[in-house]
């Protein structure tokens, strides 16, 4: 089980080199200079941006994949115990569902060029999301307040793995996000965030997905 989860950082690592070195995590989404058609710069760079955040999705589905076939596999010995799920998981999904409609309508906005909508919709998916990774901690919480400690049982071990890891890579998509949205508060037109805003609308969705699953399968267990 080591040996797979290093294997695993290993290719998350090197997926997140690769997409340096193609510079997917700065140039799509900032856009330096302004004597250059913006219109020829954001075609060059949608596909190379494009193409690295669908491997980047393909790594981090790998990863969520094996650590879900090690859940099923670790539950079936005999020291499993199963967690009640803590309340405030029903709640989350609303907010982290609202995030994911809130950028949806950002991407709209972007593409008729309405910059108001677009400052607005991005702030509300930070709050959105930010409330869902608080709404995670008082999970945890509560699970620390009824006795489910990290080590008292493997359920509880591999809830919070799953649910930490989620919220990690929501963590990077906020990274990504308070940089497009500094740059809309700055007065940028649309042009110049189409891109990051389409992008996050693909990473927010694909979070969304992964959560989902990953509730169904921490409920039905």
């Amino acid at each position: 089980m080591s040996t797979i989860v290093f294997f695993i950082f290993i290719m998350v690592g090197l997926s997140y080199w690769w997409l340096w070195r193609q510079k997917v995590l700065e140039q799509p989404w900032v856009t330096e200079g302004t004597d250059i058609d913006l219109r020829d710069d954001i075609a060059q760079i949608s596909p190379t941006a494009k193409t690295g955040l669908i491997i980047f999705l393909a790594v981090v589905t790998s990863l969520f994949s094996l650590f879900i076939s090690a859940y099923f596999m670790r539950m079936s010995l005999n020291d499993w115990l199963s967690v009640d799920e803590p309340l405030f998981l029903w709640l989350n999904t609303a907010l982290l569902v609202l995030a994911s409609i809130s950028i949806q309508w950002c991407a709209g906005a972007a593409r008729n060029s309405n910059i108001r909508t677009v400052r607005y919709t991005l702030l509300a998916t930070g709050v959105f999301t930010g409330a869902f990774i608080w709404g995670q901690l008082l999970a945890w919480q509560d699970l620390n307040a009824a006795g489910h400690y990290l080590q008292s049982n493997p359920a509880n071990a591999f809830f919070y793995l799953l649910t930490g890891l989620h919220g990690l890579h929501l963590l990077g998509g906020l990274w990504v996000w308070s940089r497009t949205t500094l740059r809309v508060m700055a007065g940028v037109n649309t042009d110049q965030v189409k891109l990051s805003v389409q992008l996050c609308r693909t990473y927010w969705h694909y979070l969304l997905a992964v959560w989902i699953v990953l509730f169904g399968i921490l409920l039905s267990t």
